[in-house]
């Protein structure tokens, strides 16, 4: 008997429909609490702000950040204009995917990170915390946000990929031929591979409670955004190993994207945002060499682990001849 299912086709509308614009608004919507208390703030409000923190201390710094975070998230909602809208289909990829890497990378480890805070917290180990430098209510409101975001964005970006780029949702990890200089990708694999276990190990240690490197063992809080860390690690390493051996060779090639594209993002974004203050002087005083060191490394390999990315998305489009797959 032969199948009438046309498996060429993407398993989403061919347009967006009813999902998809509502996965816009939520999209949207999340964005107006933190753009709001971010505009306050930019405008001198201390709203949300205890007395003696110390992002009073630095009230220009404070008002340049706060402007830059007004502009990052009003990005995304022309990123889901990107997504949703006739024309985004037709966008260069990299204005698509290069604002949605760092979304992803940036929202990622709030997206894990929050929800094992609360939970750690209703299980009473949250005991030894450092004064807030902003009061609770703010957390719940702009990291809710934040998740209602990525939930939103996430459903929306697979739905538009299922629409664009319908070859690389169906492939196997196991048809996936180089293109260009098969060295590349060895090379870029190695290079993740040697940088990972220094900042891996770090930050393993530091969600156990070491203080290597601080200047005291780190708080409940501090220790599971440094597992998170640990995790977007791993997630780099693993997925760009896959990528370059092609194994296991059934396995669906949107696994290893889907965990290169979160874990390079989340490393490369977390350890330059982490660095900025560092190299601005604005956290000079707190910062250790071996902190330094660990976040300049975590930039490396978020970025080699990119590169994969990049070189796998490329292979793929010169397989299929699909032009502007990557």
């Amino acid at each position: 008997m032969t199948s009438t299912h046309d498996t060429s086709r993407p398993r989403v509308p061919a347009v967006p429909g009813r999902t998809d614009r509502a996965a816009a608004w939520l999209a949207v919507l999340a964005c107006l609490p933190y753009l709001t208390l971010k505009t306050a703030w930019v405008a001198g409000s201390p709203v949300g702000i205890p007395p003696g923190s110390p992002l009073l201390d630095h009230s220009l710094v404070l008002r340049l950040a706060n402007a830059g975070t007004v502009v990052m998230d009003g990005a995304v909602i022309v990123l889901v204009l990107l997504l949703v809208r006739p024309w985004g289909l037709r966008a260069p990829w990299w204005l698509l995917l290069v604002p949605a890497w760092i979304a992803t990378g940036l929202l990622l480890p709030i997206v894990l990170g929050y929800p094992a805070q609360l939970l750690a917290g209703l299980l009473g180990a949250s005991g030894g915390e450092a004064e807030p430098f902003l009061a609770n209510w703010v957390f719940a409101v702009v990291y809710g946000g934040f998740i209602v975001q990525a939930l939103a964005l996430g459903t929306l970006f697979a739905r538009y990929v299922a629409r664009r780029w319908p070859d690389v949702v169906r492939a196997r990890l196991g048809g996936l031929r180089p293109g260009g200089s098969q060295r590349a990708p060895q090379w870029l694999a190695a290079g993740t591979l040697a940088l990972t276990p220094f900042p891996l190990a770090l930050q393993l240690a530091w969600a156990a409670g070491a203080s290597a490197g601080l200047d005291a063992p780190g708080s409940v809080n501090s220790r599971v955004v440094a597992a998170t860390h640990a995790c977007a690690l791993l997630l780099a390493v693993a997925g760009t190993l896959s990528l370059t051996w092609r194994r296991p060779p059934r396995l669906p090639l949107g696994v290893p994207l889907a965990a290169t594209w979160l874990g390079s993002g989340a490393t490369l974004c977390w350890a330059l945002w982490m660095l900025l203050p560092m190299v601005s002087g604005a956290a000079a005083d707190e910062t250790s060499p071996l902190l330094l060191l660990v976040h300049l490394v975590r930039t490396l390999v978020g970025a080699l682990a990119g590169a994969g990315l990049v070189v796998a998305l490329r292979a793929r489009a010169g397989r299929t001849g699909t032009r502007g797959a990557a």
